[in-house]
């Protein structure tokens, strides 16, 4: 994984981290109570609940957590049978405790789940921060490894140089070596062959004055139409004699390449026809030779 890649993955875990504080601080905002507004206590009758005329309206947001209220079961107050009066004032007063015990849960049902809450945010920050611990641990250690990296890599560039230059040194070395070899080497064969060196040089030099000599230089800036007219027609004459040599030389060349090979041919015939005349010969020979010898 590149360098980039990784810094987009923090900055996305950074951003996860952050929504998921604002939902936690928005969820302790909604549970702890508002600014102004009064808990009820024990002393003061809480409301009474919605009947079913009264419903809560259905537009409330139904993924909020609601609380759960313990509620007493209820008791049908008895009226006394026979003539005697129904006591309001008792009735009333149990009205009264029952909704204060009901108050009492909410109250501590609330203080239960704000505990929670803060627990959850406490466990929550310290997440982000062991988060945040480890991260900056890991671009340290990822730093000191770059440095590492780079350390090497600078190390291995010093020691391909020096390997180089070392080599080179030892190549023109060695090159220079075979080089004053060579020259002495050359010395002595031109020592050796001066004659026959300066014998070439003698011959070149007499072909390059022949050449010299045929090759006459081309002057026709001064001279006007007509001279040049001449002057073309006698380099053509001149041309066409060096052609006609040139064709009788090269024929004249067949021609002694043909005797040659005549030459060499009877040669041949006549090399065989002694050879088996000698061998005839000498097939005859012996057998009188060797009567003449048991002859005498």
């Amino acid at each position: 994984m590149s360098g980039e890649e990784e810094v987009v993955e923090e900055m996305q875990e950074e951003e996860e981290e952050t929504q998921q504080e604002e939902v936690v601080e928005v969820e302790v905002g909604e549970a702890a109570p508002e600014e102004g507004e009064e808990v009820p206590t024990a002393e003061e009758p809480a409301e009474e609940e919605p009947t079913e005329e009264e419903a809560p309206p259905a537009d409330e947001d139904e993924s909020k957590p609601k609380p759960k209220a313990f509620a007493p079961a209820l008791t049908v107050p008895k009226i006394p049978e026979g003539g005697d009066k129904v006591d309001f004032d008792d009735i009333h007063r149990k009205r009264q405790e029952k909704d204060l015990t009901e108050l009492q849960s909410l109250i501590e049902a609330h203080f239960i789940q704000r505990k929670n809450d803060e627990a959850e945010l406490i466990a929550l920050v310290n997440r982000i921060e062991k988060r945040r611990t480890e991260r900056a641990e890991q671009q340290r250690v990822r730093a000191e490894q770059e440095k590492e990296r780079q350390a090497r890599v600078a190390e291995e560039k010093e020691r391909k140089e020096l390997e180089e230059a070392r080599k080179k040194h030892d190549g023109d070395a060695k090159k220079k070596k075979a080089l004053t070899n060579m020259t002495q080497q050359y010395a002595g064969v031109q020592q050796r062959d001066g004659k026959k060196g300066a014998k070439k040089q003698t011959e070149r030099e007499k072909k390059k004055k022949i050449l010299a000599d045929r090759r006459k230089p081309l002057t026709i800036d001064h001279l006007n139409e007509e001279k040049v007219k001449e002057k073309a027609n006698e380099m053509w004459q001149w041309l066409f004699t060096l052609e006609s040599e040139k064709f009788d030389l090269s024929e004249k060349l067949k021609k002694q390449k043909y005797e040659i090979n005549v030459f060499q041919t009877r040669i041949t015939e006549q090399q065989k026809l002694s050879i088996s005349s000698s061998i005839a010969f000498r097939t005859v020979r012996a057998p009188k030779e060797e009567e003449r010898a048991r002859a005498g």
